[in-house]
């Protein structure tokens, strides 16, 4: 049984999701949200209570200030939040692309709140070499957003991530598709408030390396020509740890939620990553 429901934070109300029975799970993204989630989510009800949310200011979750940005430090206070009300002091947590930054700033602010964080491809452009680069390439993006609107720059986004106009991607919206209003609201929130902050986030390498908490960064078996398969390895370099290989591409758990639940189950289940 799934149960939707609403929780008042500074600034937004979060609507999320609760199913299954045993030790508590979040599955985060950014700006993905508890559609998105979902296969995965069903995939393991029979292991975990499976915790899903809309990040604020996306789809069901709605903002006092709709100017107001989405940073990873905001999302992290709101998803210890979401530990509270579900009543557990520690939880497992999945994050992919923007969700797996989430997930880090999440560490770093209350690293007693999560027991195993894997981190599957977050966009860290800010530990590439060619950084500056990459930095004004999102500058460009959101530029081209409020010059030419979300069509122009979810081609801009995935050609430059990598994901080569395909419509996959960590997206509310996948161009060229016909967006739904919803999809417009998000891409605009999105590439005007989010995009900015995340993948100029740089993880506390000593915090993450050292907390209580255990850190695992995941791999899509079929991302090495993305940028994130980048900023992955460059995480691992960082932490001096090995990745851990998970089906498909980016968004591997959305299109084989079940053979990534397995993997998921396995890498959380272990002592070691």
């Amino acid at each position: 049984m799934t149960m939707t429901r609403t929780l008042g934070v500074p600034g937004a109300h979060l609507s999320y999701e609760v199913r299954g029975a045993g030790p508590v799970l979040l599955l985060l993204g950014s700006p993905m949200g508890i559609a998105a989630f979902a296969p995965l989510a069903d995939a393991l009800v029979g292991d975990y209570t499976v915790v899903t949310h809309d990040p604020r200011g996306i789809a069901g979750s709605a903002l006092d200030d709709p100017e107001q940005d989405s940073t990873p430090e905001l999302r992290a206070d709101d998803v210890a939040a979401l530990l509270d009300v579900v009543g557990t002091d520690t939880a497992d947590v999945f994050g992919s692309s923007g969700g797996a930054v989430t997930g880090l700033a999440l560490v770093e602010r209350h690293p007693e709140r999560v027991r195993t964080l894997v981190a599957h491809e977050p966009p860290l452009l800010e530990l590439l070499p060619d950084a500056a680069d990459r930095r004004a390439m999102v500058d460009d993006i959101v530029e081209t957003f409020h010059r030419e609107g979300a069509e122009a720059a979810w081609w801009k986004f995935m050609a430059g991530s990598g994901l080569a106009g395909d419509g996959d991607g960590d997206a509310p919206v996948a161009a060229p598709d016909e967006p739904s209003p919803m999809d417009l609201v998000d891409s605009a929130r999105f590439f005007a408030h989010e995009l900015r902050h995340t993948t100029r986030y740089v993880p506390g390498t000593r915090a993450l390396a050292s907390g209580p908490a255990r850190v695992v960064v995941g791999i899509g078996a079929d991302s090495g020509a993305l940028e994130t398969y980048r900023t992955s390895m460059a995480l691992c370099e960082l932490l001096g740890s090995l990745p851990v290989e998970f089906p498909g591409e980016h968004v591997g758990f959305l299109e084989r939620p079940e053979e990534f639940a397995d993997v998921l189950r396995k890498v959380l289940s272990s002592p070691v990553a």
